[in-house]
């Protein structure tokens, strides 16, 4: 779902956003750039959001190339590296980036993985165009002021006929969603995109976050692609002032409802809408 707001932001206050904050760098205590500190972000990610290996299926990618947009400070990317993939890893934010080259040495996977600071919107004017045989985001084009941009440039430079998309934006009808409006909203629903922005990543004020639905998903990716996957996951079910200290106690409402009721709101009001198309 478009926003002219969002539209004619600059990619330099997205850039300058997740560099004063890459995702995750805080899901541990110990010192970062160390192997303790790489292994316990990686139990939290998947802890919290213990979908994504499900989704990202690494062990399929065994031999075969995959381009990552938006790798962040790569927990997923030394995944598809551990399963043998031949990785070309790409971001927006230098500091970011500068983790995740920390990670591959650390885990001794650099020779696996080729990283790249990227404008993910002209991404076949920083990197050579080829073909891979996945392309993977989780979490991050609808960041981008022109997330249809990157798609085209998937479409157009990366994938042969076979090739996978796989990709996590963010789901309009999200329990999230509705849970931002009743907090910080006050009842202001013109300004819903910006209210998402506002509060849909751990530090406020992410300058971009476009939201979709099941069909506007479909908008975005377009044609050129055969979509196989369209479902959400994903409710955050912890008191924020224990998670950040590093304690995992839920809300009082999620603790009285019973797990297999909690699945069912994931699987209908999840945060994310989890898409898998595959190139014609």
């Amino acid at each position: 779902m478009m926003s002219s707001e969002f539209v004619e932001t600059s990619i330099t206050q997205v850039q300058d956003y997740w560099n004063r904050r890459p995702c995750n760098i805080r899901h541990s205590t110990a010192e970062i750039g160390t192997k303790e500190y790489f292994d316990q972000v990686e139990e939290r990610k998947y802890l919290v959001e213990p979908h994504i290996p499900a989704f990202a299926k690494f062990e399929r990618w065994t031999g075969k190339k995959v381009l990552e947009i938006g790798c962040g400070i790569g927990t997923d990317t030394m995944n598809f590296a551990r399963a043998g993939a031949e990785v070309t890893a790409v971001d927006l934010s230098g500091e970011s980036l500068k983790l995740a080259k920390k990670r591959a040495e650390v885990f001794g996977l650099s020779d696996r993985i080729k990283f790249y600071e990227v404008n993910a919107e002209k991404l076949s004017e920083y990197i050579p165009p080829q073909k891979y045989d996945l392309v993977y985001s989780f979490g991050v084009i609808h960041h981008s002021p022109h997330p249809e941009k990157i798609i085209e440039q998937v479409r157009e430079n990366f994938v042969h006929s076979g090739s996978e998309l796989k990709l996590m934006v963010y789901y309009r009808y999200a329990w999230k969603v509705l849970w931002i409006m009743l907090t910080h909203g006050q009842g202001q629903f013109w300004k819903l995109d910006r209210w998402i922005a506002e509060h849909s990543e751990a530090q406020t004020g992410c300058p971009v976050t476009y939201s979709y639905t099941k069909k506007t998903v479909k908008d975005l990716i377009g044609e050129g692609f055969e979509i196989k996957e369209n479902y959400v996951e994903h409710i955050f079910p912890y008191r924020i002032k224990d998670y950040v200290k590093y304690q995992y106690v839920k809300e009082w409402h999620w603790r009285i409802l019973p797990q297999g009721v909690f699945r069912q709101l994931e699987k209908k009001l999840g945060w994310h809408l989890c898409v898998t198309a595959k190139a014609k």
